[in-house]
């Protein structure tokens, strides 16, 4: 009669999964680390725009004045639900020299029929939105600014070249 029961087996502890989770919690543990020791996407930007070339530099004035940048039609202004108004800004730049961009920062701003600035935005173009722009190429770019007010005087973009660094 004991014959026809099945006998209870003493279920043992799966050696091989405990293995399997102790390196996975390895491997993550490891990832994390790597990441966590790379610096910051704005320190990274930082640095690379330390290394190319201000307005304050004789260079400057000869490479930036082959950088033409352009607004598009496209340009929005968008109320949001806090009452501001945000306006969404598209332009193209094209690189009209002989030389190949590495490194291009632009400042946007908006400015009042004064000349007065109400907003502005300082982003890194190149290597960011593309690795580098070569002669006679064009990128297109895109921006947000927020935070303006019905009253205020939204009558021009004003788009400078604040960095720039080229190669041959």
């Amino acid at each position: 009669m004991d014959s026809l029961l099945p006998k209870e087996e003493k279920r043992g502890f799966n050696k091989t999964f405990l293995v399997a989770i102790l390196i996975a919690i390895v491997i993550i543990a490891g990832v994390i680390l790597l990441l966590s020791r790379k610096p910051p996407v704005d320190e990274q930007a930082a640095n690379l725009v330390a290394s190319a070339l201000h307005e304050d530099s004789q260079d400057f004035a000869e490479l930036s004045k082959d950088i033409i940048i352009a607004t598009d039609d496209r340009t929005v202004q968008s109320p949001t639900g806090l009452g501001t108004i945000s306006m969404y800004i598209y332009g193209k730049i094209r690189n009209k020299g002989k030389k190949t961009i590495d490194i291009l920062e632009i400042n946007v701003a908006v400015v009042t029929q004064f000349k007065q600035v109400l907003k502005e935005k300082n982003i890194l173009v190149v290597p960011v939105q593309q690795p580098t722009l070569a002669p006679d190429q064009s990128i297109p770019v895109t921006l947000a600014l927020e935070g303006f007010s019905k009253d205020d005087d939204r009558a021009n973009i004003r788009w400078k070249v604040t960095a720039i660094r080229a190669t041959q």
